[in-house]
């Protein structure tokens, strides 16, 4: 449901603050945690980029205003409460002030049997088993190599070249997955669809579109 946002019918806190949840509009991945009060709302609405309070400095902060690491505002939600808000952006940058794509860049897994929590970098083994946990880890990571830009990666270097780059490089996977069908080797497929697939994902994030709407489309057409 869309509505009009009336700022003065949301709900405050004693302080004038109102959590925001920034997450990427692309990815969905969740870039931050900040606060926002009322004239950092009103300014986030007006230029459609993201402003808020800063707690520590108690002044008006425009996300990326030093950095250039701007986040463009695509949807603006409130739940139903009226207490806090879900911000989609598409970001130019990283979202960290430490430089990484997401605030929130630590892994944290429940460890099978045991009750304690334990901290811990890969994947956990529950997201692994499903079946298309890869689509969602490749299109994260994809998303902080656009945003971060670390020496040295492959992404990074196809997010440079920009997207003369990446159609070339669909083109000649795609060229690569029909030879590789008419060897008839599964080996050699199966290395080119995944070759193909990745890049395919790089020219989605290099568009801004989100794998969801790509199948979101074929669940229509089914």
């Amino acid at each position: 449901m869309t509505a009009m946002l009336n700022i003065e019918e949301l709900r405050f806190d004693e302080n004038g603050l109102i959590p925001a949840i920034v997450q990427d509009a692309v990815s969905k991945e969740v870039l931050t945690l900040a606060y926002m009060n009322k004239e950092s709302l009103a300014l986030t609405l007006e230029t459609k980029e993201t402003w808020f309070w800063s707690r520590s400095r108690q002044e008006l902060w425009h996300k990326g205003a030093t950095s250039g690491h701007t986040q463009r505002i695509v949807s603006l939600k409130y739940d139903c409460d009226g207490d806090a808000l879900v911000v989609l952006v598409v970001p130019q940058g990283p979202a960290c002030h430490t430089g990484v794509y997401s605030c929130f860049s630590a892994q944290v897994c429940l460890e099978a049997g045991e009750d304690t929590v334990v901290a811990k970098e890969s994947v956990s083994s529950a997201v692994e088993r499903d079946r298309f946990a890869i689509f969602n880890e490749l299109e994260q990571l994809i998303a902080s190599r656009e945003a971060e830009r670390p020496e040295g990666a492959y992404t990074t270097y196809l997010f440079e070249k920009g997207v003369d780059k990446i159609l070339k490089k669909v083109g000649e996977e795609a060229a690569e997955v029909i030879i590789a069908a008419k060897n008839r080797s599964h080996e050699e497929l199966r290395y080119e669809a995944a070759d193909l697939l990745y890049h395919l994902l790089v020219l989605l994030r290099e568009q801004k579109l989100p794998l969801d709407e790509v199948l979101a489309e074929l669940k229509k057409r089914r």
